[in-house]
């Protein structure tokens, strides 16, 4: 292919200090270049494709080819607006085979005498990975109907460490005998993390990491801040799935996706008005256009209505999975394309969707803001709603991958670092 001889022979205008995300949607690929400037990122090139119809399957890769193609036309807008090519990448994975949960082991010290070391802590960190993919890979294999499917690790990430009943932030030196440590982990099926790969190959960038997109969105408004207090409901609404991280404290409980995204809604709108998907679109995006009919706006109303009502019901049984947090966070931060539709936000914040959940109060909804992102600064002025989130959030992945979370003695982000893949 053009680009991905050009990008080959041009190794002499790549430069290290710079990183590239890649969030591979079902609607769009977004790929953002940005500078490691310190402890901070500077984007300097932003670029967009739309997907074809059948080049991505409830947010998984269905045609390896169509999407290194649209990859290809976002890089190069990317690359043309920033003068230069980053080769190091990070890509998203998302679907509903996308696992990761908070898991708890307890660990009981044969010599509670002796005070904690790292050596002890790595070992009990890979205890709670192993326990996690077991049960990865059970939930995958029922899912699926097949038991030898192939998983991977993506992400992991502290959550919180309990010695004797009390939480401590850094366990190094404590004595006591039972250690309590919550690990976020997520695993994918090789199938999906074999064709990002394959993606990556075929455009000739060095995959530094993969990382589950909920976690990404996670990681976007939690910056560097290892004691951040930060509890929300992170809502990713993509085009193929919908991908829920809950955050309690600034650790993450755990991620679900399901695929109900924004093509639902305009499927449900081209059956309704026998439209083309393409028209269907169309409408659905102007609908609050003066131009449309009022009778068309109104059968497309209802049509928003019958699809709203199957995605809130996904919502609440997502949420309810979640059955290890007493409280879930009463507030809900929404990103992705999906959540453009003015419909889904009301539909969320005025409905009684939430009354069989464990919150204390009806949960406030509002879209994430670019300039809620931590620690990256868009110096392009094409960021500028709440549809990037999701890439900012790949680039605070790459950039933890680099060069770990700080240099600091905080055992969180030690431990963060010897957990990075």
């Amino acid at each position: 292919m053009v680009f991905d001889k050009l990008r080959r022979r041009a190794n002499d205008s790549i430069d290290r200090n710079y990183l590239v995300s890649v969030d591979i949607g079902t609607e769009f690929v977004k790929a953002i270049i940005a500078k490691i400037d310190g402890d901070a990122l500077k984007v300097v090139g932003v670029g967009r494709a739309r997907q074809d119809v059948g080049d991505m399957h409830s947010g998984a890769i269905a045609d390896i080819g169509g999407v290194v193609r649209n990859c290809e036309e976002a890089l190069a807008e990317a690359e043309d607006q920033a003068g230069l090519q980053a080769k190091r990448a990070v890509i998203g994975i998302a679907g509903e085979l996308v696992k990761g949960t908070t898991n708890t082991i307890r660990y009981r010290r044969p010599q509670p005498d002796r005070p904690l070391d790292e050596a002890e802590m790595e070992f009990i960190i890979e205890k709670v990975q192993e326990r996690a993919q077991d049960k990865a890979q059970k939930q995958i294999a029922l899912e699926t109907g097949n038991e030898d499917v192939e998983i991977k690790l993506v992400n992991s990430a502290l959550v919180g460490i309990h010695i004797d009943g009390y939480k401590v932030s850094n366990p190094l030196g404590f004595q006591g005998k039972d250690i309590a440590v919550q690990l976020y982990t997520a695993f994918a099926p090789m199938v999906h993390i074999g064709a990002l790969e394959r993606v990556a190959d075929e455009l000739a960038l060095e995959l530094i990491a993969v990382a589950a997109e909920p976690f990404a969105v996670s990681r976007s408004v939690l910056g560097t801040d290892a004691s951040s207090n930060f509890t929300a409901i992170l809502t990713d609404v993509g085009g193929g799935t919908t991908d829920i991280a809950v955050v309690n404290d600034g650790g993450v409980e755990g991620t679900r996706m399901f695929g109900i995204g924004g093509r639902s809604f305009t499927r449900t709108i081209a059956s309704d008005l026998d439209l083309t998907y393409e028209n269907a679109e169309k409408i659905k995006v102007n609908l609050e256009s003066e131009k449309i009919k009022k009778s068309i706006k109104d059968t497309v109303d209802d049509s928003i209505d019958k699809t709203l009502d199957v995605w809130l019901q996904g919502v609440e049984l997502a949420l309810s999975e979640f059955d290890s947090v007493d409280h879930l966070p009463n507030r809900i931060l929404l990103c992705g394309g999906g959540a453009s539709l003015k419909q889904l936000v009301e539909a969320l914040e005025e409905r009684d969707w939430h009354s069989d959940l464990p919150f204390t109060k009806k949960p406030r909804v509002q879209l994430i803001d670019p300039s809620e992102v931590v620690g990256i600064e868009d110096k392009t002025g094409k960021i500028n709603d709440h549809t990037f989130i999701t890439a900012l959030g790949l680039l605070r992945v790459g950039y933890d991958t680099i060069i770990g979370i700080s240099e600091s003695d905080n055992i969180k982000e030690k431990l963060n670092r010897i957990l990075r893949i």
